[in-house]
């Protein structure tokens, strides 16, 4: 299960990944509320916790992801809901001494005629360069695989305006790791990003009798996207249930869900 919920934050990008020792330092969310017109600030802290220098380059891309566990890293202009345009880097690329730390400072302009409001967001990719090296073995250069952080921009205009809308995809119980996990698929299809967690509350279908109330860890969650939330239930005896599926953002708004649940011995 431990393994799971790593995997889903990793998924809501809260992509961490390590590489050749680089970091970063200030976290893989940035989030702000703008208003028309307006310029904000921000910076990406990075380190190299390596001995030997390393190369850097940042640059912007869109995505997206699903309950499926799909990630989408695409072009700017993919996404509708964009603001990678608004976003200037003060440098694409950066060389780290081993145990050097360094900011890499980004502005967002927003735009003077903004109209929708809603969350905009893209990431900033923070990728370890490589030399590219002649090989002894063969003909040809060999190019070494690299991993990378993205760095989620969010930005909320007229929160006031705009909220999240979230909908339950799907309900299963599965097996793992010796755990019976309830997953439920909630997607986001409202224009504000928000971080809701999953709750489920289930009773004896004959006497009404509630067994137990259970919880997900909470998820960013972005609009027009879906995320698997896990709840491990496996306390909860094999038999047959009523259950009440409860999905709460950070503002306490509440949708909710009525099922049957089966839990089975295998």
């Amino acid at each position: 299960m431990i393994k799971r919920i790593l995997l889903l934050m990793f998924m809501m990008l809260q992509f961490s990944f390590l590489y050749a020792g680089i970091v970063v330092l200030n976290g893989l969310t940035h989030a702000y509320k703008v208003e028309n017109g307006k310029v904000y600030k921000g910076k990406i802290a990075i380190e190299n916790t390596g001995s030997k220098a390393q190369n850097v380059k940042l640059f912007l891309q869109d995505f997206t992801y699903q309950a499926d566990g799909s990630i989408s890293y695409t072009t700017l202009h993919t996404n509708r809901k964009t603001n990678g345009e608004w976003i200037k880097l003060n440098t694409n690329l950066i060389t780290l001494k081993g145990k050097e730390k360094t900011e890499v400072f980004y502005e967002i302009t927003v735009p003077d005629q903004l109209a929708d409001p809603g969350s905009y967001w893209s990431v900033i990719i923070v990728e370890p360069v490589d030399d590219i090296k002649p090989s002894n073995d063969k003909a040809g250069v060999n190019i070494t695989s690299v991993i990378r952080y993205a760095i989620q921009v969010i930005t909320d205009y007229k929160t006031d305006q705009a909220k999240p809308d979230l909908k339950f995809e799907s309900v299963k119980i599965e097996k793992e790791e010796g755990k019976q996990i309830a997953k439920i698929a909630i997607a986001n299809n409202g224009n504000l990003y928000c971080k809701p967690t999953a709750s489920i509350e289930i009773y004896n279908r004959k006497t009404g009798e509630r067994i137990g109330s259970y919880m997900s860890t909470a998820m960013g969650l972005l609009p027009q996207t879906s995320k698997s939330f896990y709840i491990d239930i496996s306390k909860v005896p094999a038999d047959l249930y009523k259950a009440v599926i409860i999905a709460t953002d950070e503002d306490e708004n509440a949708f909710a869900l009525n099922v049957e649940l089966e839990v089975k011995n295998d």
